[in-house]
């Protein structure tokens, strides 16, 4: 067992039973979806994939492809904010608000998971696409 299980392990057993079933729902979907393994990116946020971003020559680093983070109150998805696609496909999601760069739901029963999915594979085209290597 590698650290990082570790971690996500320790996480998991931390969260009330509610949100540790949302948790695993939420944690098959994206890995099956994605074709990758769930990796903790700080305390709570969970990414599938891995990408290297530029912006303007001034910032650059390394972001999950997609991810969902269990809040208190809210789940939030992680899937880029600037693919239009995105947008087209929210319509179809079920109940859902929509941040600055997070789409939040109570819990997974609320959404329409065949779009989730949906949205998963676009997003991940989509940063594949605009941070390709040339």
């Amino acid at each position: 067992m590698n650290q990082e299980t570790v971690y996500m392990d320790e996480f998991v057993s931390k969260l009330c039973d509610d949100k540790r079933t949302q948790f695993q729902q939420l944690y098959q979907l994206f890995k099956e979806t994605s074709g990758y393994e769930g990796v903790l990116w700080g305390p709570s946020m969970v990414g599938f994939g891995e990408y290297h971003y530029e912006i303007d020559e001034k910032f650059e680093g390394d972001a999950p492809l997609v991810a969902f983070a269990i809040k208190k109150n809210k789940i939030s998805l992680y899937l880029a904010p600037d693919n239009d696609e995105r947008d087209v496909l929210l319509k179809s999601l079920g109940k859902h608000t929509v941040g600055k760069t997070c789409v939040y739901i109570n819990q997974i029963e609320d959404i329409d998971t065949e779009v989730l999915k949906a949205l998963i594979k676009s997003t991940m085209q989509y940063l594949k696409k605009k941070y390709q290597k040339t």
